[in-house]
């Protein structure tokens, strides 16, 4: 499915160390036709990190999309009445976000976005980036691994050795995952390194 024209939210939460590749993926979206609608978790928004400061990724994506960030949770409320996205991706998605998610909570502009944005049975794409995802965190993963219009992109442990239960997804299976998300499908394999 071709991407150009297709209206995509892309929800940033605070796992910095992917923001880089993240944003390059989503550049290409942009400059291959793709309306880009950025929207900022508080963290996100608010920490600086050793990879980088939150006014520069701001600003990025702004630069990338053309649109001011939502950064509010009354912001995010919209999407769902208005209904202008055609899907929505959280890249990434922390564990702490999808523990949220997986029980319904929504107290931040990403997860009231989530929110707003199911409520009109349009697909929500993971990009899970989580330090717990094979420990505290599998059984959120689970549970929305089986809740109907959420898709992930694929993903594996990042550093199996000194990081046994961390979990990143795959950055370049972003698009295909998008693509396959359109038609209602999950990308396969799920599952890889």
């Amino acid at each position: 499915m071709d991407l150009k024209g297709k209206k995509i939210g892309i929800a940033f939460c605070g796992s910095f160390c992917t923001f880089d590749k993240v944003f390059g993926e989503i550049e290409q979206l942009a400059k291959d036709g793709a309306e880009i609608y950025p929207i900022f978790s508080d963290a996100a928004k608010s920490i600086e990190s050793r990879f980088g400061k939150p006014e520069e990724f701001l600003k990025r994506a702004e630069e990338i999309s053309g649109h001011k960030p939502i950064m509010k949770i009354a912001e995010a409320e919209p999407i769902g009445p208005k209904s202008y996205l055609d899907i929505l991706a959280i890249i990434p998605c922390t564990g702490n976000t999808a523990a949220k998610l997986a029980n319904g909570i929504t107290d931040t502009p990403v997860l009231m976005a989530a929110k707003a944005h199911l409520r009109n049975n349009k697909p929500l794409v993971i990009f899970i980036s989580t330090n717990d995802g094979l420990g505290m965190n599998m059984k959120n993963i689970g549970l929305l691994l089986n809740t109907k219009n959420i898709y992930f992109v694929p993903f594996g442990q990042d550093d199996a050795q000194k990081k046994p239960n961390s979990l990143v997804a795959h950055c370049e299976k972003i698009r295909p995952a998008l693509e396959m998300a359109l038609e209602g499908k999950q990308l396969q394999p799920l599952l890889g390194s």
